[in-house]
C-alpha cells in the first residue's frame, strides 16, 4: 500500500511531516511519496521554482526511510492534474497495488472542482484527514454522494484492493501554514519551530521568500 501526498510544498514544513508520519504509523504504508506540483491547477503559481521546492522536500524527508519524493509532475508540461499523475502511477505500479491519495478534508470538500474528478477513484483510494472533533464540513452534494457510495472504516479494505474506497481518518494536525511561514521568513521572524533546520538553511542559502519592492 502506497500513500501519495501531493501539494505545492511552498515550502514544506513540520505539519506535512507530522501528517505523513501519523498516517504511516496508523495505516502501515510501505512508502509515502511526496509529490510536488509544478503548476497547481487550483492555486496561484508559486514564486519559488519547482526544482527548489523539490530540493526542500528531499532535505525534509531525508531522515525518514519510508518517505520518498515523486517528481513526475515536475517532469510534465502544463497544469499538474492529479488524474494524469494517477494514470502514470498505475502504469508504473500495475493494477493490483493499493494507491492511497492523502488529502485534507477541506481540500476533499472541493473535489468536484478537480479536473476529471469523477475518474479519480478508478485509480486510487482517498484517505481524507479530518481534525478530531472538528465541525462537519459542508460537502457538495456530488462529494457527499461519493462518500456514501465509497466510504469504509476498515484500513484492510484499502490494503486488499487497488482503488475505489474512501477512508476518513481523524488526526490532530499541526496548525502550520506555508503562507504564514513565507510571511515570517520575509519579516525575518524565527521559524525554527515549524520547519526542519535543513530546509531553513536551504532557504537562507538561496535567499528564498524575501521581500522584493515590498512584496513576496
Amino acid at each position: 500500500m502506497i500513500g501519495i501526498l501531493g501539494g505545492t510544498f511552498n515550502p514544506i514544513h513540520n505539519g506535512h511531516l507530522h501528517l505523513a508520519e501519523r498516517l504511516q504509523q496508523t495505516m502501515g504504508f510501505e512508502a509515502i511519496r511526496f509529490m510536488p506540483a509544478a503548476i497547481p491547477a487550483l492555486k496561484d503559481i508559486p514564486n519559488v521554482s519547482a526544482e527548489q521546492r523539490a530540493d526542500m522536500v528531499k532535505l525534509a524527508i531525508f531522515d525518514y526511510p519510508t518517505f520518498e519524493i515523486d517528481t513526475r509532475e515536475l517532469e510534465r508540461a502544463g497544469p499538474s492534474y492529479s488524474i494524469d499523475s494517477l494514470i502514470s502511477l498505475r502504469k508504473e505500479l500495475g493494477d493490483k497495488v493499493s494507491i492511497c491519495w492523502l488529502i485534507g478534508s477541506d481540500a476533499f470538500a472541493r473535489l468536484n472542482t478537480w479536473h476529471r474528478w469523477n475518474e479519480l477513484l478508478d485509480h486510487c483510494h482517498f484517505v481524507v484527514v479530518k481534525r478530531p472533533r472538528s465541525e462537519e464540513l459542508n460537502w457538495s452534494s456530488e462529494v457527499d454522494a461519493l462518500i456514501v457510495a465509497h466510504q469504509t472504516n476498515d484500513v484492510n479494505a484499502l490494503k486488499n484492493s487497488a482503488s475505489g474506497k474512501i477512508l476518513i481518518q481523524e488526526i490532530a494536525a499541526l496548525d502550520i501554514s506555508s503562507t504564514e511561514i513565507r510571511e515570517h521568513i520575509a519579516s525575518k521572524t524565527n521559524v525554527s519551530d515549524v520547519m526542519p533546520s535543513s530546509v531553513i538553511n536551504y532557504i537562507q542559502q538561496h535567499q528564498l521568500y524575501q521581500l522584493i519592492n515590498g512584496y513576496l
